[in-house]
This record gives C-alpha cells, structure tokens and sequence, in this order.
C-alpha cells in the first residue's frame, strides 16, 4: 500500500500560477500510475493528469494542457503539479491518486482507471 499526502494549494489571482506536491510513503518500490484529479462541490471528479512513476511521460486533459505540468521526483517520493496561466475555471479540491501498474491498465487520467489510493485533497482557489 501507499499512502500520499498532498500540500501547495492557495489562493491566487487569475492568471498566476501554484505549484501542488504529493508525497508518497509506504510501499514506493512498485511501479505506480499517479495522477491528480479535481472537485468542485456538487460536481463529478474531473482527471486532471497523470505519468507513471517510472516514465517521463505524461498526459493531461484537455482543460489543462498547455497550462498543467506533472512531474514526479522518486528520489523524494513525491509528484508535481505545476499550474500556469490559472483561471477561476481551476478553482477545485485537487487530489492526488495512484494505482499499480500491475493492474494492467494504461495510465491515464480518466475516471475508470483503478485508481485506488487517494490523499485527502488540497484546496485551490482562483480569483478574479
């Protein structure tokens, strides 16, 4: 099992720019699909990006590309959420997610995806 433990989030003006991190601790020896998701009140869980923990390579949704960078340290067991250009549409409870690759599936960041460990949510706000 994993645990993971989210923190960056803030307030911030339209246009700027947060910087949101996941620590993983546990068991950070397997190779994990990681991902961050978005909640607004009321509404379904959005995906928002993912990359494996053993690959550079990531995908995003289409709201954020351009904008969202994901990137994952493994010396430190932690991922990045790098969020540019931001706009009060951003505005959500941000949480971080994973699911081992043993599973089988691709990594990406849609909502069928197995992801079952989960942290507790960081809240960003984009104002006007």
């Amino acid at each position: 099992q994993v645990q993971l433990v989210e923190s960056g989030g803030g307030s911030v003006q339209a246009g700027g720019s947060l910087r949101l991190s996941c620590a993983a601790s546990g068991d950070t020896k397997r190779r994990y699909c990681m991902g961050w998701f978005r909640q607004v009140s009321g509404k379904e869980r959005e995906a928002v990006a993912s990359i494996y923990t053993s690959s550079t390579s990531a995908k995003y949704a289409d709201s954020v590309k351009g904008r969202f960078a994901i990137s994952r340290d493994n010396t430190n067991n932690t991922m990045h959420l790098q969020m540019n250009n931001l706009t009060p549409e951003d505005t959500a409870v941000y949480y971080c997610a994973a699911f081992s690759s043993a599973s089988g599936y691709g990594c990406d960041p849609k909502p069928d995806r197995p992801y079952n460990y989960w942290g507790q949510g960081t809240q960003v706000t984009v104002s006007t």
